[in-house]
């Protein structure tokens, strides 16, 4: 199939144009700029000229394919970082895509996250973010992909571990290490018993393959390689291969410590992916998080 992949050169978006090809399928990327289409040409893919912001640009990529994987969302990991701003952006996204494809019976393989579920509990696939959570805000796109499937669209979400590691990851568990360098030494809040759900960047990628090929329409799938990996284990990788000490910090001292990412650090969010093994055959086959931190590709200078 030709698939119209946003988010096309990005950590998990340029892994999953390559999973496409190498597939046997045709990937169009959106591009909003110059060096974003030379990687889409460099890869393989044909290059869409667009931006996430533009309902109609991506109204008309969507309509030119046989499915969509919609990976893109306007992420500024910054102190100035207006996440409703940024969710309410996806969402038009999502509205003009689900549109274009409305009565089509095509794939729409939006991407959405595990953390948005309620915490302390194993969250399977068929839970959904509590309406007064922080993440409902993004979880609402997540209801809104879902519900084209009434609309004769063969809608799925794939939920993503809050990371998905690998190499060239720019995400939080990057940030994490950044943070012990700059403060001289790896945290956990508490006891850092918290669990963290985790993927490798090819088991991710093939996962939304597999979810445009076959997804049953209006499901949500799960890319969790590993159900939870505890935080402080975390914190011992990267205090030991930076040689740094490894410190408890208190609920009131993470924000100091973390920054804006003290709201995510102390987070458990166990997930299954029970369900998506089940309905599209996925078994992750990537390494472990742990093992991918041993093997010290995200230390280098």
């Amino acid at each position: 199939m030709r698939v119209f992949v946003t988010g096309a050169t990005g950590f998990i978006g340029s892994a999953v144009v390559r999973e496409l090809l190498d597939a046997g399928h045709q990937v169009t990327g959106l591009a909003r700029s110059d060096a974003s289409a030379a990687a889409l040409t460099a890869a393989g893919a044909e290059v869409h000229r667009g931006d996430l912001t533009d309902p109609d640009t991506l109204a008309a990529g969507a309509a030119a394919a046989d499915g969509v994987a919609h990976l893109a969302f306007i992420h500024d990991f910054s102190g100035t970082f207006d996440f409703a701003a940024a969710c309410a952006a996806d969402l038009r996204a999502i509205e003009a895509v689900g549109a274009a494809l409305a009565g089509s019976d095509k794939p729409f393989v939006i991407s959405s996250g595990t953390a948005l579920l309620k915490p302390g509990s194993v969250a399977t696939e068929e839970d959904t973010a509590p309406p007064e959570s922080f993440g409902a805000v993004r979880a609402r796109n997540e209801e809104a992909a879902v519900a084209l499937a009434d609309r004769g669209v063969r809608s799925a979400a794939v939920r993503f571990s809050p990371t998905v590691h690998g190499r060239g990851d720019k995400g939080f568990v990057s940030m994490l290490i950044d943070i012990a360098r700059e403060k001289g030494f790896a945290a956990h809040v508490g006891d850092g018993a918290n669990r963290w759900p985790a993927v490798h960047r090819s088991d991710a990628a093939r996962l939304v393959r597999l979810a445009l090929e076959s997804a049953p329409a209006g499901t949500r799938l799960h890319a969790v390689g590993e159900e939870g990996v505890p935080f402080r284990d975390i914190a011992a990788v990267i205090g030991r291969h930076l040689d740094l000490p490894v410190r408890s910090v208190s609920p009131e001292e993470a924000a100091s410590h973390f920054g804006w990412l003290a709201h995510v650090a102390p987070l458990d969010v166990p997930a299954s992916n029970v369900l998506t093994r089940k309905w599209v055959g996925w078994e992750p086959t990537g390494p472990e998080l742990l093992e991918d931190l041993e093997e010290g590709h995200y230390f280098s200078a």
